[in-house]
């Protein structure tokens, strides 16, 4: 996958025409994006992608993700047109690294993905059980950032082999990394050091599935 920076350089060249005479700098490409000149430049600085602003551009300029995310050329893009797929996506759904995030209106849209990123997600007869929301708070990061698309498999809900699960509590709906006690209780984890663990009985939360991927593999 591209790095952000990369990708800003191919953003800059398809709104050049946009700009002319003028050059195109970092802090156009943010408006562009309807990012903050703030939030633009610490994307930058951890290579932090902000794919859904990426999702709504290509979707603005009929351009394939698969472009700015993998580099690919025109010409292959039209030899791959057949070869995509298609997720769940609930857009306005916000799974918390920090406090409780959720929301009643879910609005399914179809998301779609390049043929090589399938088999991060398990492999083309997973997809169906594959279902992708957003993530808001800072208590995953460096793992997961505000605003990052994440990948659940709804089927895998399996806590004793530990890992990051999508679960919902009576505070609302987290992502985060659990690990199951000797003594039956659950640990819920924050990646982010600051945040304390907390410690709930298996009957104090729902799973919802396990996080496979955020356009990249999920330690």
């Amino acid at each position: 996958m591209n790095e952000f920076t990369s990708i800003v350089e191919e953003i800059k060249s398809i709104v050049s025409s946009d700009f002319k005479p003028k050059k195109v700098f970092d802090k156009d490409v943010a408006e562009v994006l309807g990012i903050t000149q703030m939030n633009f430049a610490t994307m930058k600085k951890r290579n932090k992608i902000p794919f859904n602003e990426l999702l709504d551009f290509c979707a603005k300029k009929t351009i394939s993700i698969n472009w700015l995310l993998y580099g690919q050329s025109p010409e292959s893009l039209i030899e791959a047109t057949n070869k995509f797929y298609m997720v769940k996506y609930f857009s306005d759904v916000n799974a918390s690294a920090g406090g409780g995030g959720d929301n009643e209106c879910e609005e399914i849209q179809e998301l779609e993905i390049p043929e090589q990123f399938v088999f991060m997600l398990g492999g083309e007869r997973e997809l169906t059980n594959i279902e992708a929301i957003n993530v808001s708070g800072d208590s995953m990061e460096p793992t997961f950032s505000y605003n990052d698309i994440v990948f659940i498999n709804r089927t895998k809900k399996d806590l004793n082999r530990g890992g990051v699960f999508t679960i919902r509590t009576e505070a609302g709906l987290f992502i985060k990394r659990i690990q199951t006690r000797i003594d039956g209780q659950v640990d819920v984890i924050s990646d982010n050091s600051v945040y304390s663990t907390q410690t709930l009985k298996p009957s104090e939360l729902e799973v919802i599935g396990r996080v496979v991927s955020r356009f990249g593999d999920v330690d």
